[in-house]
C-alpha cells in the first residue's frame, strides 16, 4: 500500500516538472529580452454614458412619444446642471487631407467674452467609427482646451456604430453614387444624434460645421438678433447666420427632439442642409430668415466626403471691424436699450427708434480729425425697418449745440437707397481730414428704424 503511494507521488512530482518545464521553453523569449517599456494609456474611456436630459416643453418627450433609440459615450467634459443661453452644436468625423476641427473651436471660442463663453456650451460629436481617431484628435483637445472642459463649456462625445441604422444598400434618391449616399445619410444620423443629445442644454441650438471660422463676439449679435426676432413676435423656427449649407443655423431647444427624428427618419432621403429647410417649412415658416452679414465663414478647403476639393465661400460674412474712436448723437426716439453708438460699434447691437421724422438725424463726431476713404450704411433687418430716405454727410470744425457735439458745416456725398449706402474712395474727392459724419432723414416714415451698421475706413492724416 505505501509502495502504491509512494509510487503516486513520484508521478505526481514528475508531471510537475515537466509542466514547469514546458512553461520555461514557452516564455524562454521573455526572459531573456530586453525589458520594454509599458505602451501608453489610451486617454479615452469607452465606458463612461453620457446621460441625456429631457425636455420639459416638448410634446414628444413630455409624452414619451417616438422615442430616439440611443445611448452616447462621454469622451470629455461634462455639461453643468444649470442650462446655458446657447448651445453650439458641431460633427466631426476623419478627414483624408486637411482637419479643422481645432481651428473651428479655438475660432469659437477666441472670438467670445468671459461672459459669453458663460453663457454658452460647445458640443462635439466625434463621429467617425475610427478609434485611432478618436484617440488622437481627443488628446488634442484635452491639451488645448482644458479650461474649456473643466468650466462646462465643452463636451465631446462618441455613439457607437450599433446605434446606426443601415448605411450601406441604401435608396439612389437623385442618382448619387452609393458612395455619396452613404455618406451624407450617416451625416443626417450624426446631426440627429448630436441634436438629441444637446436638445436640453441650451434655450437656443446653433449648428455649425467643423470647418468654420467665427465672427467676433458673435455670441452677442445672435442674441441681439434673437430679441429682435422676438420682438416682432412672429412665431419663427429657423434664423439663419450663414447662407452655406449647415452652418450657422439657430433654433429653439423645444423644437429639437421634433428635428432630431425628423433627421433620422428621412436619413437616407436627401442631404441635411434640404431636409432642414423642409423642417422649417412644416413648422409653419415659409420664408427663410437671414441675418446678415453672416456670422460664421466657411474655412476649409478640402470636404470631408473623399477629401474633395471645395472652395465654397459666403460672400456676405465680414471680417471684425474697428471705427475711429467717436461719439455718437441722435435725436430719435430710442427704443429700449438700442442706443445710437450701437450702431457705430462692431459689438453685435443695433440702433432702434421709433419712426422718424424729417430732418432727424445721428451724428458721429470723430475723436480726432479723420482723413475718411470708404463709408457703408446698412439699415434695417432684412425686409423690414428700413430707412427709406436719408443723407449721408461729412462735417468739419466741431462745436457744441444743445448741449451734444456737432459740426459747424456738412458736406454731401449722397443718398440712402433701399436701406443702403456706400461710397468708396471719398479721399480722391475730399482730401481734407472730417470731424464729423451725419445721416439726415430727409423724409418721415410710419415704420421704425434700425441703423444695424456704420463702417467707415480711414487713412493717416497728412499734414503736409
Amino acid at each position: 500500500m505505501r509502495f502504491q503511494c509512494k509510487k503516486k507521488t513520484t508521478a505526481l512530482i514528475v508531471l510537475l516538472f515537466l509542466l514547469g518545464g514546458f512553461y520555461v521553453i514557452i516564455n524562454l523569449g521573455s526572459f531573456f529580452a530586453a525589458p520594454t517599456t509599458s505602451p501608453e494609456p489610451i486617454p479615452l474611456n469607452f465606458d463612461r454614458k453620457a446621460e441625456r436630459l429631457s425636455v420639459s416643453d416638448s410634446w414628444l418627450e413630455q409624452g414619451h412619444y417616438l422615442p430616439l433609440s440611443v445611448s452616447y459615450q462621454l469622451l470629455a467634459g461634462a455639461p453643468c446642471t444649470q442650462q446655458r443661453y446657447l448651445t453650439v452644436g458641431l460633427s466631426s468625423v476623419k478627414r483624408t487631407k486637411e482637419n479643422y476641427l481645432i481651428s473651428t473651436l479655438q475660432s469659437l471660442f477666441s472670438h467670445s467674452s468671459d461672459e459669453e463663453r458663460s453663457s454658452m456650451v460647445v458640443v462635439v460629436l466625434l463621429a467617425d467609427f475610427d478609434t485611432s481617431w478618436r484617440v488622437s484628435t481627443l488628446k488634442e483637445i484635452n491639451t488645448i482646451f482644458a479650461s474649456e472642459l473643466e468650466q462646462c463649456q465643452l463636451v465631446v462625445l462618441h455613439v457607437s456604430q450599433d446605434w446606426y441604422p443601415p448605411l450601406t444598400g441604401l435608396k439612389r434618391n437623385y442618382n448619387d453614387a452609393p458612395e455619396r449616399v452613404s455618406f451624407r445619410s450617416k451625416q443626417n444620423v450624426d446631426y440627429s444624434f448630436l441634436i438629441h443629445y444637446s436638445a436640453s442644454l441650451g434655450q437656443f441650438y446653433l449648428q455649425l460645421e467643423d470647418d468654420v471660422s467665427a465672427a467676433k463676439n458673435f455670441f452677442t449679435k445672435i442674441k441681439t438678433h434673437i430679441k429682435l426676432q422676438e420682438a416682432k413676435q412672429t412665431s419663427w423656427t429657423m434664423l439663419e447666420f450663414s447662407t452655406l449649407g449647415y452652418i450657422g443655423k439657430l433654433y429653439k431647444s423645444a423644437h429639437l427632439p421634433l428635428l432630431a427624428r425628423f433627421l433620422f427618419i428621412f436619413y437616407q432621403e436627401m442631404p441635411c442642409d434640404w431636409l432642414m429647410s423642409h423642417f422649417r417649412v412644416l413648422l409653419t415658416q415659409e420664408q427663410p430668415i437671414s441675418l446678415k452679414p453672416s456670422l460664421f465663414q466657411h474655412m476649409g478647403t478640402f470636404s470631408s466626403y473623399q477629401g474633395n476639393h471645395n472652395k465654397l465661400k459666403d460672400m456676405n460674412f465680414e471680417e471684425s471691424y474697428n471705427n475711429p474712436p467717436a461719439e455718437v448723437y441722435s435725436d430719435m426716439s430710442t427704443y429700449k436699450s438700442h442706443y445710437p453708438k450701437l450702431a457705430w460699434d462692431d459689438v453685435g447691437g443695433f440702433f432702434w427708434a421709433h419712426s422718424p421724422q424729417k430732418g432727424n438725424y445721428l451724428t458721429v463726431v470723430f475723436q480726432n480729425p479723420t482723413v475718411v476713404t470708404d463709408i457703408v450704411v446698412e439699415t434695417g433687418d432684412g425686409r423690414t425697418d428700413i430707412l427709406h430716405s436719408a443723407n449721408v454727410e461729412i462735417g468739419h470744425s466741431v462745436i457744441t449745440y444743445n448741449k451734444e457735439k456737432t459740426c459747424r458745416a456738412f458736406k454731401f456725398l449722397g443718398t440712402i437707397e433701399k436701406g443702403m449706402f456706400e461710397m468708396l474712395n471719398i479721399d480722391k474727392t475730399y482730401h481734407s481730414s472730417s470731424n464729423c459724419l451725419r445721416i439726415l432723414v430727409t423724409d418721415g416714415q410710419s415704420d421704425w428704424v434700425i441703423i444695424r451698421k456704420i463702417r467707415v475706413s480711414t487713412k493717416q492724416y497728412d499734414a503736409t
